[in-house]
């Protein structure tokens, strides 16, 4: 049958219940861009689907609009020879874009009905070479995602400066050359951003990109630049009032947000 709930949803549930559970090999790299450390590039993985009863359909492409080639039962164990990226599904797992193939049907599934032990990459990409950039194209935007980044690293500091402090989406807004993002806060800009530009779930975040977070204790989320390589530069991480450069991990951990995905430089003063 189809995948449950295939497309994705508003609404946000969180990945980080997900613990390391399978691996098939025993070298491990630092894989660069993805921030996490992952069995050899070279080696496949392994993964249980959990759909809570239905089966799952194995599509010819990493799209909802693919062609079923299969299905794999609810609680079934599948090897899972590469990742890509594909259409942004809402599933057991949360939301994201990650589409798992499988090699014993010849096609893909959403890796968010699939227990990895990871909310990210866990095998070599799918043809070997990642596709997704950051892009202003029709957006309008003052700087390019180069000049945002070389913008957001060349203003960092650990001293307090007024016009960074609780202001996250002013920054980056700051960053593409505009003196105002147009929303009232960082989880407001994410809604309003549409679906077209955004990238639910995935942390590997281009240079320029921007990566949004839910919840905290202010309930307006945050947002932050990436400067590539897992690295991104944000206000008040390290203090109120600095411009220094974290991660999500540190995110996550330190101020007990919950990681929403990334976007395109979206802006609502030019929308």
């Amino acid at each position: 049958m189809s995948d449950p709930t295939p497309l994705a949803s508003p609404r946000f549930r969180s990945r980080l219940g997900r613990r390391l559970a399978f691996v098939a090999a025993t070298a491990s790299l630092l894989v660069s861009g993805f921030g996490v450390s992952m069995t050899a590039a070279n080696a496949s993985a392994s993964g249980t689907v959990n759909t809570s009863g239905p089966s799952l359909t194995v599509r010819s492409t990493p799209h909802v609009s693919g062609t079923g080639v299969g299905s794999v039962a609810d609680g079934a164990s599948i090897t899972i020879d590469c990742q890509t990226y594909g259409d942004t599904v809402w599933g057991t797992y949360g939301t994201a874009n990650i589409w798992d193939h499988i090699p014993a049907k010849g096609g893909y599934v959403s890796d968010t009905y699939v227990y990895t032990g990871s909310d990210t990459l866990i095998a070599p990409l799918c043809g070997g070479t990642l596709t997704q950039s950051c892009s202003t194209s029709g957006l309008g935007d003052p700087n390019t995602c180069a000049e945002a980044a070389s913008w957001a690293k060349s203003h960092e500091t650990t001293s307090y400066h007024s016009d960074y402090a609780g202001r996250c989406d002013h920054v980056v807004a700051l960053a593409y050359g505009w003196s105002a993002s147009g929303s009232t806060s960082a989880r407001s800009h994410w809604l309003a951003i549409p679906s077209s530009y955004k990238h639910a779930g995935d942390s590997n975040v281009p240079a320029g990109g921007l990566a949004f977070f839910s919840g905290g204790s202010s309930g307006y989320g945050h947002v932050m630049l990436s400067i590539g390589g897992g690295n991104f530069v944000s206000n008040d991480i390290h203090g109120s009032g600095t411009l220094t450069q974290t991660t999500i991990a540190e995110v996550k951990s330190k101020w007990g947000e919950t990681y929403s995905g990334w976007a395109q430089p979206w802006f609502q003063i030019n929308h």
